[in-house]
């Protein structure tokens, strides 16, 4: 490599690196006195769909969203027992399947800490000729079963492109990055949740 071309990619390996560490963090609200509030059982109420959402995106989400606070230390709690429990309250009151379930229902239905409340605002795929854009748009809210104050509050937003010659294989290529664009966005919320007492140290 000539020393023009030499210099040419230590410039664009420098343009790459800051690039990269400029990368936008995810806001997010967390109350201050978080880790004296000894968080530990966190109950994933059933996610909340918009329009442009369908049931089946939702079930995924909230599947990940346990296994995402399982891996920051915080215990499992299997969705058939939350669901068995909020089962009495859904049938008194069929229209808090589209609501949002005060957290101190689940707080003395489960003895959890907190509720953690998912709306799944935009998961969608928009076709275009040789290529299809998956939009996907979600927020996070941790709250108090005790207080129910705010704990924890983050939102992501995100777009993924894949392209292909046909509309079949356009709809092959977004199924196949379904679960993987869910997963990476469960990770990067994930990052700004402080880990549970159960984390690895």
């Amino acid at each position: 490599m000539s020393r023009r071309g030499h210099g040419r990619f230590i410039l664009t390996l420098a343009v790459i690196l800051l690039i990269a560490g400029c990368t936008a963090k995810i806001p997010y609200k967390l109350l201050p006195d978080y880790r004296d509030r000894h968080v530990r059982l966190v109950a994933v109420m059933p996610v909340l769909a918009g329009k442009a959402a369908d049931a089946m995106a939702a079930e995924m989400f909230r599947r990940k969203t346990v296994e995402g606070l399982y891996f920051k230390g915080y215990p499992r709690i299997p969705l058939n027992l939350i669901d068995g429990k909020l089962d009495s309250v859904y049938r008194n009151n069929p229209m808090s399947k589209n609501s949002i379930i005060p957290p101190r229902i689940p707080g003395e239905l489960l003895g959890v800490d907190a509720a953690l409340y998912v709306v799944l605002d935009e998961c969608r795929t928009s076709f275009a000729p040789l290529f299809a854009t998956t939009a996907l748009s979600v927020k996070f809210e941790l709250r108090s079963a005790k207080t129910g104050e705010t704990l924890w509050q983050t939102q992501y937003s995100t777009k993924e492109r894949n392209y292909a010659l046909s509309r079949k294989g356009l709809e092959m290529e977004s199924s196949q990055i379904f679960e993987p664009v869910i997963e990476g966005v469960i990770n990067r919320v994930m990052e700004t949740l402080p880990d549970g007492p159960d984390a690895l140290k």
